[in-house]
């Protein structure tokens, strides 16, 4: 009778640890959906629409170079001879010209471009905007060319890291590296080893395991980012097994002791 007394309480504690270290456990969503958090979050970015404040850069290229002059006024006329037709090679800050042509979306979504006047970007994709600035070039150019880029370009940054978000960079001109810098590199817990990173390719998402131990990583062409990349750095084995040991187990063994402590009371009364 002592012992089955003494067996109840602690299998009844056992139960009680169980279900709370199973309900901690089960709360844990390391990895386990790593891969659609950077999908969800790349296709959020990649089919974002323009934003006030954005700065586009704009060049309008075709066949006679001197017909789209008036359409690249932010241009000099040596610096529009250095671009041919088609030409996307746009300049960065700190490159020539040494003060980027840029439009900045204003307050209600417009730029003032030349020629054309006011156009609005309100709920258009960049992609969309293009288009609809070269259908309307077509009235005055013969094949219009248009190439345009954001200088505040983003990529997004989650996972252990230190300040998960995303970021701008200004040159448009970034590494996996530099862009790990700015959220405050990886958290004692990430993997160095097994980085996701996921791109917009022509409207397919693609996905990316990278090694930064591994050298050959420099010849990988996810070294360089691109616009609207999201990189998640997944959380070690070490987190995830620490995270396991629930922080009350302290509480848990000392209520063990006393259930364990009144039952032998209980069992001293009993005896009696």
């Amino acid at each position: 009778m002592n012992k089955n007394i003494v067996l109840i309480a602690v299998c009844l504690f056992l139960l009680l640890f169980s279900c709370k270290t199973r309900e901690k456990t089960s709360n844990l969503n390391y990895m386990q959906n790593a891969d659609q958090i950077a999908v969800d979050a790349s296709n959020q970015t990649n089919f974002s629409t323009i934003q006030v404040g954005d700065q586009l850069v704009i060049l309008v290229t075709a066949k006679d170079m001197s017909v789209v002059k008036p359409f690249n006024q932010n241009y000099s006329a040596s610096e529009l001879a250095t671009y041919t037709a088609g030409s996307t090679n746009l300049p960065i800050q700190g490159q020539s010209p040494t003060s980027v042509p840029t439009y900045i979306v204003d307050s209600e979504g417009n730029i003032d471009f030349p020629v054309i006047g006011k156009l609005n970007t309100s709920g258009k994709t960049m992609s969309i905007f293009k288009d609809e600035l070269q259908d309307r070039l077509k009235k005055y150019i013969l094949n219009p060319i248009v190439s345009m880029r954001l200088t505040n370009y983003k990529v997004t940054v989650l996972g252990e890291v230190a300040r998960p978000g995303q970021y701008v960079i200004p040159d448009g001109n970034a590494t996996l590296f530099n862009a790990l810098g700015l959220a405050g590199d990886l958290t004692m817990y990430g993997k160095r080893d097994d980085i996701l990173l996921v791109r917009n390719i022509n409207g397919e998402t693609t996905k990316a395991r990278i090694n930064l131990m591994d050298a050959n990583f420099f010849n990988s062409p996810y070294f360089q980012l691109k616009q609207n990349d999201v990189i998640y750095v997944s959380s070690s084995e070490i987190k995830e097994k620490t995270a396991r040991l629930d922080p009350n187990t302290s509480t848990y063994i000392a209520v063990a002791g006393t259930i364990i402590g009144l039952a032998g009371i209980f069992i001293t009364i009993f005896k009696k």
